[in-house]
C-alpha cells in the first residue's frame, strides 16, 4: 500500500480519546484542486482547490478529527513545513499552503480530546511512503450508518487502493466518516445502519418514517484524497477530483446529504506524463475501492462493532 513517488502519508492517532489526524505530504509542492459536496463541510484553505485559485500547488493536505476544534491541526502542519522551508515563496518568507478538512467524531470516544498543533506536527514526523489505515489518524473516531445513533453504527476508519493507467498511478486514501451505509461491490451493504440483527437501508428506513434524532448537521463526512503521480494542470486536477466524487457516491448511500461535508481533493505529483482523461476515467473506480477498504480495514471498539464482527453475526 504505498503512494505514488513524491508523496508520504502520517497519521497521528489518539486511540483513548479515539480521533487523531492525517497527513500528506507532497515534498516540495503538488498540483491540487478538489470540491466540496453535501451540507456539512469542516474545512480550512479549501479556497486553495477552487480552480480559478491562483496558488497551483499545496505543500500538504490534511484529514483531521475533532470537528471544528481539529483544524488547529493544520497549524502544527504549516510550522513543520516552515521549519523546512517548504512553502510558497513570497517576499517575507516562505508560507506553506495546507488545506485541511475535518471529520465530526466527538460521540465516539471523548468529546474533549481533539487534535492540536503539536497531533499536526507528530502526524508530518510520522510521514512514510507506505500507507498504514484502519482506526489510524482521522480514522480513529469514524462510523458509517448513523441514522439510528452509535448503538446502529458500524465503525468506519482510513482506507486506501490505487491502480495504474497510461503509466501513471492512480491511488485514492479514504477517511470513512459517513451518514449513510458503504455498498460492496455488488451492491449490497458492507458496513451501515445495524437493526434488529442485520443492516438496513438508510434510504429504506427514512421511507418507513425514521429520522435522525435530530437532523443536525457537520456530524458525517467522506473525506478523500487521490494522489497520482500524473502532471496535471490545476483544472485537469479539479475534473479529476469530480469524477472522484462520483466514486463516493457508488460507494456511499446516500452521500452528499445535508449532514454530510464529502471532500475529494486530487494532488498531482508531475513526473508521467499521460492523458488526463485517463486519470479522471479511473477516479471514480479507486476511489470507491479506497472506501470499502476503510471500513474492512476498521477494527470494532467498545460501542461500535466493525463490519467484519457485524458480517460474523
Amino acid at each position: 500500500m504505498r503512494l505514488p513517488d513524491g508523496f508520504t502519508c502520517g497519521h497521528f492517532t489518539d486511540p483513548v480519546g479515539m480521533t487523531g489526524c492525517t497527513v500528506l505530504l507532497a515534498g516540495d509542492g503538488a498540483v491540487a484542486a478538489g470540491e466540496v459536496r453535501g451540507g456539512g463541510p469542516g474545512t480550512r484553505e479549501s479556497d486553495l482547490l477552487q480552480p480559478s485559485a491562483n496558488a497551483q500547488s499545496v505543500h500538504a493536505l490534511l484529514f483531521t478529527g475533532g470537528s471544528a476544534f481539529g483544524l488547529a491541526a493544520a497549524d502544527g502542519v504549516v510550522r513543520w513545513l516552515e521549519e523546512r522551508k517548504i512553502g510558497y515563496a513570497t517576499r517575507a518568507g516562505i508560507v506553506p499552503l495546507v488545506p485541511a478538512a475535518v471529520v465530526y467524531d466527538l460521540p465516539l470516544g471523548s468529546a474533549s480530546a481533539r487534535p492540536d498543533a503539536a497531533s499536526g506536527a507528530t502526524a508530518c514526523d510520522a510521514a512514510l511512503p507506505d500507507v498504514v489505515r484502519g482506526n489510524v489518524g482521522a480514522g480513529t473516531g469514524c462510523t458509517v450508518g448513523k441514522l439510528l445513533g452509535s448503538s446502529g453504527a458500524t465503525k468506519g476508519g482510513v482506507g486506501y487502493a490505487s491502480e495504474t493507467i497510461g503509466g501513471a498511478t492512480v491511488a485514492a486514501l479514504a477517511v470513512v466518516n459517513a451518514f449513510g451505509e458503504v455498498l460492496a461491490e455488488d451492491g449490497s451493504i458492507l458496513a451501515g445502519v445495524w437493526r434488529d440483527g442485520a443492516y438496513a437501508s438508510t434510504v429504506d428506513l427514512l421511507q418507513e418514517g425514521v429520522l435522525p434524532r435530530p437532523l443536525s448537521s457537520r456530524e458525517a463526512t467522506t473525506l478523500v484524497a487521490v494522489v497520482t503521480d500524473a502532471k496535471l494542470d490545476k483544472l485537469a486536477c479539479w475534473l479529476v477530483a469530480r469524477a472522484g466524487s462520483g466514486g463516493v457516491a457508488q460507494a456511499v448511500q446516500p452521500s452528499a446529504t445535508a449532514v454530510d461535508g464529502d471532500t475529494v481533493v486530487c494532488l498531482a505529483g508531475g513526473q508521467v506524463d499521460v492523458e488526463p482523461f485517463l486519470i479522471a476515467a479511473l477516479a471514480g473506480r479507486v476511489v470507491a475501492a479506497a472506501i470499502r477498504d476503510g471500513v474492512r480495514s476498521a477494527a470494532g471498539v467498545a460501542g461500535c462493532p466493525s463490519a467484519a464482527a457485524r458480517a460474523a453475526r
